[in-house]
C-alpha cells in the first residue's frame, strides 16, 4: 500500500507523527490545567436570597508525588476602601478545618441549621477578600497519601508557598493585594512560619513578584509552649477553677514541676506530652458529677461546662450543623470537591495531628525578626483555657524585640492599656508597641470571632487602615479611653443598612449613566468621522463624473445602522459589559468601589481514613476522635485540643 511514496515523503513521515503527538499531548495538557473559572461557585445551597457573594472554591495540587491536595474557599471582598486587600485564614489543631472560620466566625455566611445559611453581621469580607484554606494537606476538605502527612513546621510553610504561588497564578488579580494572614489557637504555630517562608521568597531573584505581607493576626495563640504551659494552673486560680492549698492544687503543682523539668532538658518542643498532663490532670480532677453524668469545664470557654471528657469538644453549638452542611452532596459539588477526596469532611483530622511532630523551634523565637519587618496583632478572648490570655501576656513580657523587652517604652515605662469599648458596651483593651498590638476581648472564648464578629472586624480594619471615608453607611462608635477612634467599620447588618443600599444604587446608577454618556459619546465621534468619510467619496465621485450625482447607488441607511457604528457604539458598550464578568454575568458591585474609591497611586490512599471507608464511618471516627479529646488542641492524642 505504501508502494508509491516517494522517499521524500517517507522523510516527512516521523516528523509529522511526532508534530500530531506533540499537538495531541498539549491538547490534553490544555484540558487537564484548570484556569479560575473552572472554581467559580455559582450557587451554594440554603444561601439566603439576594445576590450571592461571590466566591470559588476548590483544590490545589500541591505534591503532585504524593497527591497532597490543599483545599480553599475564597470570597471576595463586598467594598474597596482606598486599596486592595486579602486576609487568609488558618484554623489550627493541627489538622482543624478552616470552615470552622468559615461558617462558624468570620465568613460572609453561617448557619441557622444544616439546611439554611445567614448573613454573618461581622463578616470579614467587608473591606477584604478573603481566603480560607485547609492546612496542612490532609485537613478538612484537603487530603493527601496517608504515608505523606506533614511532620514539620518548616514543611508545612513550604507547601503553603507552593499553594500561593499556583493560586496567584490562577488569580493574578490578588497578587498585589496587601496580604494579611490571620487564624487562632495552633495556627499561632503555621502563622509565623508561613510568614517567614513568604519573606524569604520575596528576597529570592526567581520571585517575579514580591507579595507584600502587611500584618499577622493571632487569636488565642499557641505560640510559646512554656509560658502557655504554666499559664493553665493560673488561670484555674484566677477563675476559681482551682482552689491554691488543696488537694487538687497539689497534684496539678507537682505535675507543673514535672513539666518545667522536662521543658529544662528540651526547651524547643513545641508540644510536650508531661506539659500537656497538666490540663488532662486538672480536667478530670476538677470534673464532677451531676444528674448521673461526669461534667467538666469547657476548656474553650470557662463559663460553660461539657460532658467527661469531651470537656468542650462539643462545642460550639454550630458545629451539629457544619459537619452535616459540609458533607451534603449538593454542597460539596458546588464547592468543586475532587472525586479523589473520598472521604466525607470532619472538622479535626486526628491523623494530621498525629503524624505533625515538629522539631523545629516554636513561633516564638521567630516573632522578633518578623517584628522587624512586618506588624502583628495577638489577641485573646478572656474566657479561654487551653490558650488563655495570661500565657500570651507572659510571653510578651519575657520578650525581646526592636530594641525593647515586652511593652516597655522607655526604661521603666510600659504602653498603657487603653480601654476599648465598642458600641456603649466595655468591649476589652489594646495595648501597642514596636510593631506589636495586643486586644483582650472580655466575655469571650477560644473563639472570639463566634462570640463578636463586629468586634473583631472593627479591630481588623483598625489594624488594616481601612478609610471608609467615601462608602457610607454609620459607622460603629468605637472608643480607646474614651476617644472616638478614626471610622473604620460600617455599622449594621453586614454593610446591608437602608443607607448602605441606598448609597450602593446611587453609585450604581451613576456608574451606568456614566457608561451610557461615555458609550455615546463615542457614537457621535463615529458617526462624525463615518460622514466626513462618506462626504469625502461623494465629494471625490463629483469631481471624476463632472456632474450631481448625489447619491444615486449609494447607501441610504442611517449610518447607526452600520455594523462599525454599531459595534463600537451601544453594541459595543454592551459586549465590553457583558466580557467583564463571564462568571457572574451580573453588574459587579466591586467594581464601583474600582471607580470611586481608588486613588491614583493604587494601581490512592487518602487523609481521613482509607479509600473504601464510608462517609458513615468517618462520622462514628469522628465522634470517637471528638471524645477522646484527640482533635482540636495542641497536643497530641489522648491530650486535650483546639481548633
Amino acid at each position: 500500500m505504501a508502494v508509491g511514496r516517494s522517499l521524500a515523503d517517507w522523510i516527512r513521515l516521523p516528523a509529522i507523527v511526532t508534530t500530531a503527538l506533540a499537538l495531541s499531548w498539549t491538547a490534553t495538557l490544555a484540558v487537564a490545567e484548570k484556569a479560575a473559572g473552572d472554581y467559580f461557585v455559582h450557587s451554594l445551597p440554603g444561601a439566603p436570597e439576594g445576590q450571592l457573594v461571590k466566591m470559588h472554591a476548590g483544590h490545589v495540587e500541591v505534591t503532585p508525588e504524593s497527591n497532597g491536595n490543599i483545599f480553599f474557599w475564597h470570597f471576595q471582598n463586598k467594598h474597596i476602601a482606598n486599596k486592595q486587600r486579602t486576609v487568609i485564614w488558618l484554623n489550627g489543631g493541627p489538622g482543624c478545618s478552616s470552615e470552622d472560620g468559615a461558617m462558624m466566625e468570620i465568613g460572609p455566611y453561617r448557619l441557622k441549621d444544616e439546611n439554611t445559611l445567614v448573613y454573618n453581621e461581622g463578616a470579614w469580607n467587608e473591606f477584604a477578600n478573603v481566603l480560607f484554606v485547609d492546612n496542612p494537606v490532609g485537613t478538612g476538605f484537603s487530603y493527601v497519601d496517608t504515608n505523606a502527612y506533614v511532620k514539620e513546621l518548616d514543611e508545612m510553610a513550604k507547601q503553603f508557598v507552593t499553594f500561593l504561588e499556583k493560586w496567584f497564578r490562577l488569580f493574578p488579580e490578588y497578587e498585589h493585594d496587601d496580604i494579611y494572614i490571620a487564624g487562632e489557637s495552633y495556627a499561632g504555630q503555621y502563622i509565623p512560619y508561613i510568614a517567614k517562608e513568604i519573606l524569604e521568597r520575596n528576597k529570592q531573584p526567581s520571585a517575579q513578584y514580591k507579595w507584600k505581607l502587611e500584618g499577622l493576626l493571632i487569636g488565642n495563640g499557641w505560640i510559646s509552649p512554656p509560658e502557655q504551659y504554666e499559664a493553665y494552673l493560673s488561670f484555674a486560680y484566677e477563675k476559681g477553677i482551682v482552689k491554691k492549698g488543696t488537694d487538687i492544687a497539689g497534684q496539678l503543682e507537682n505535675q507543673l514541676r514535672i513539666c518545667k523539668t522536662n521543658l529544662a532538658v528540651n526547651p524547643s518542643l513545641v508540644d510536650n506530652s508531661d506539659c500537656e498532663k497538666v490540663l488532662q490532670d486538672l480536667l478530670r480532677l476538677t470534673a464532677t458529677k451531676k444528674n448521673g453524668e461526669q461534667r467538666c469545664v469547657n476548656m474553650y470557654d470557662v463559663r460553660l461546662t461539657d460532658t467527661y471528657p469531651s470537656c468542650g469538644m462539643n462545642w460550639p453549638p454550630d458545629l451539629d450543623a457544619v459537619t452535616p452542611y459540609l458533607r451534603r452532596k449538593d454542597v460539596t459539588e458546588a464547592l468543586h470537591i475532587n472525586a479523589n477526596k473520598v472521604t466525607g469532611w470532619v472538622e479535626c483530622n486526628g491523623q494530621v495531628g498525629a503524624n505533625f511532630k515538629p522539631s523545629t523551634k516554636p513561633s516564638v523565637d521567630l516573632l522578633p525578626d518578623l517584628l522587624k519587618e512586618v506588624r502583628i496583632v495577638l489577641f485573646s478572648g478572656s474566657e479561654d483555657l487551653i490558650c488563655n490570655h495570661l500565657g500570651t501576656e507572659a510571653l510578651i513580657s519575657n520578650m525581646n524585640w526592636n530594641n525593647g523587652r515586652g511593652f516597655e517604652l522607655t526604661p521603666g515605662t510600659w504602653a498603657p492599656r487603653r480601654d476599648w469599648t465598642f458600641e456603649g458596651e466595655s468591649a476589652g483593651f489594646w495595648q501597642e508597641a514596636r510593631n506589636l498590638t495586643y486586644v483582650v476581648f472580655y466575655n469571650s472564648s477560644h473563639m472570639v470571632p463566634f462570640d463578636y464578629p463586629r468586634r473583631t472586624r472593627d479591630m481588623l480594619d483598625r489594624f488594616m487602615g481601612v478609610d471608609i471615608s467615601s462608602i457610607g453607611g454609620k459607622p460603629a462608635d468605637s472608643r480607646l479611653d474614651g476617644e472616638k477612634v478614626p471610622e473604620t467599620t460600617v455599622g449594621g447588618v453586614a454593610g446591608n443598612g437602608t443607607e448602605q443600599q441606598n448609597a450602593e444604587k446611587a453609585k450604581l446608577e451613576t456608574a451606568r449613566w456614566e457608561a451610557y454618556r461615555k458609550s455615546g459619546e463615542i457614537v457621535l465621534v463615529i458617526v462624525a468621522i463615518l460622514a466626513a468619510g462618506w462626504g469625502y467619496c461623494v465629494w471625490r465621485d463629483r469631481r471624476k463624473t463632472r456632474g450631481y450625482q448625489g447619491l444615486a447607488g449609494g447607501d441610504n441607511s442611517s449610518p447607526e445602522s452600520r455594523p462599525g457604528v454599531s459595534q463600537r457604539g451601544r453594541d459595543g458598550f454592551r459586549n465590553k459589559r457583558n466580557a467583564r464578568d463571564i462568571e457572574a454575568q451580573d453588574f459587579d458591585e466591586s467594581e464601583l468601589d474600582d471607580l470611586h474609591l481608588r486613588t491614583p497611586t493604587d494601581a490512592g490512599l487518602y487523609s481521613v481514613g482509607a479509600a473504601t471507608e464510608t462517609d458513615d464511618d468517618d462520622e462514628d471516627d469522628e465522634d470517637t476522635e471528638r471524645e477522646k479529646g484527640k482533635a482540636r488542641g495542641p497536643g497530641r492524642p489522648g491530650a486535650s485540643g483546639s481548633s
